[in-house]
């Protein structure tokens, strides 16, 4: 796994100094992942969830109601979902099966992941139907170089919690996963960290797929400079909050009542 605070960045993640702030900045972030998804056109249809852990309540999570679109999402809409897959808090109620079956155990499964994502974007889509695993062709690439899974067993929409933990046993200890013929999952310790990496993910698969239609070849980074690159560049949990960085200003600054 990536080393987690190279000195560069130490003490650059802001802290919040009581629970209340904490959860009002991960909703806060949620919203936002969800108008930044909406405005690069992740979203389709009624598919797709991010999720993120309530600080006090570690066993519950926030996530969007079901049939609401990413591009109208406020923190207000955002809904409070325990494990049993009941909704404890919010003005909404209804709640994406397969938001709970997938969320409910990779949270379970995944202590130290804060929040996840998953989408039918289209390049994450189009290179989930063939089975691989992302090359490192590019300096992003190298972010999830032998630190993605691959989940090899589509059977259907996500309604059951044992495919959930399917999935949570494909993913293991990674940032992400390669769901067969459905899309990617992305993980991390906070909605900044994995919203980028879900962003970056499918821009990755769309440069794949564009290198591999060229009929060339397509050269890799060999194995010691892509687990530089991740470690020590651009695949450690803090890089991956700070690039979000900018998205999110960009984000607010257009859409600021994403924050009622």
């Amino acid at each position: 796994m990536p080393i987690p605070n190279p000195p560069m960045f130490k003490g650059l993640m802001p802290k919040r100094d009581s629970i209340e702030a904490e959860r009002l900045h991960r909703k806060q972030q949620l919203a936002a992942a969800f108008r930044v998804f909406g405005k690069f056109g992740f979203s389709e249809g009624v598919a797709g969830h991010i999720t993120a852990r309530d600080p006090e309540k570690t066993d519950c999570f926030w996530v969007n109601p079901f049939g609401m679109s990413f591009n109208k999402i406020k923190v207000s809409d955002l809904i409070l979902v325990n494990e049993e897959g009941q909704i404890i808090e919010g003005k909404h109620t209804m709640l994406n099966k397969a938001a709970f079956a997938i969320h409910s155990r990779i949270h379970i499964a995944r202590p130290d992941v804060v929040a996840a994502a998953h989408t039918h974007s289209i390049y994450g889509k189009t290179w989930s139907a063939l089975g691989r695993k992302l090359d490192p062709i590019t300096q992003d690439a190298c972010a999830f170089y032998e630190d993605h899974g691959l989940y090899d067993d589509y059977t259907g929409v996500v309604n059951d919690a044992s495919e959930g933990d399917k999935i949570g046993e494909a993913l293991g200890d990674k940032k992400a996963c390669i769901l067969k013929n459905h899309g990617l999952l992305t993980v991390g310790s906070s909605v900044e960290e994995v919203a980028w990496w879900f962003i970056s993910m499918e821009r990755c698969c769309q440069a794949q797929i564009l290198a591999e239609s060229t009929g060339s070849k397509v050269h890799s980074v060999n194995h010691e400079t892509a687990l530089k690159t991740r470690n020590e560049e651009v695949g450690f949990p803090i890089a991956g909050w700070f690039s979000f960085q900018p998205i999110w200003q960009d984000i607010v600054s257009a859409f600021p009542d994403l924050l009622e």
